[in-house]
């Protein structure tokens, strides 16, 4: 009889304890950033970069992103006012970085989506100075110059 009862209930728990698929109910942020950060290394004073991020819709609607906004005027985000499709659609955010400043950058671009949530990404790098008037002049080649003459 023990061993009946036993049986019973390891046969009911395996039976109620499968394990639950993901509904959108459960998933509370729909939005996936593909890569979170980019790293430019270093870039020349004076010449503007430009990286693209992708992102995408794990919800089961449509999902707008409302604004997505750098922490200085240095850091332009470019988007699409679309909405992006549920159920993993895609979209990109273009994020151009004026290199006029030289040294070491780190800025942060908030995307608000959903009224209320947010998520961060991050661009990095180091703005090196570039010299100042024209290359010097290369004394080799005016001597070749000279000794074809």
């Amino acid at each position: 009889m023990k061993k009946t009862m036993i049986l019973c209930f390891l046969l009911s728990a395996f039976f109620f304890s499968g394990a639950q698929p993901v509904s959108s109910s459960t998933l509370t942020d729909p939005l996936d950033v593909k890569e979170k950060e980019h790293d430019f290394k270093q870039i020349p004073q004076g010449k503007p970069v430009y990286y693209t991020f992708e992102i995408a819709n794990l919800g089961t609607t449509p999902l707008k992103l409302e604004d997505v906004h750098a922490s200085c005027g240095c850091t332009t985000p470019e988007w699409s006012r679309d909405a992006i499709a549920p159920n993993g659609g895609t979209a990109k955010i273009k994020v151009g970085y004026n290199a006029s400043a030289e040294g070491p950058f780190d800025k942060t671009i908030t995307i608000t989506y959903n009224t209320n949530q947010t998520k961060q990404i991050r661009i990095t790098g180091t703005v090196w100075k570039a010299p100042e008037g024209p290359a010097p002049v290369n004394a080799s080649v005016d001597f070749l110059k000279k000794q074809t003459l």
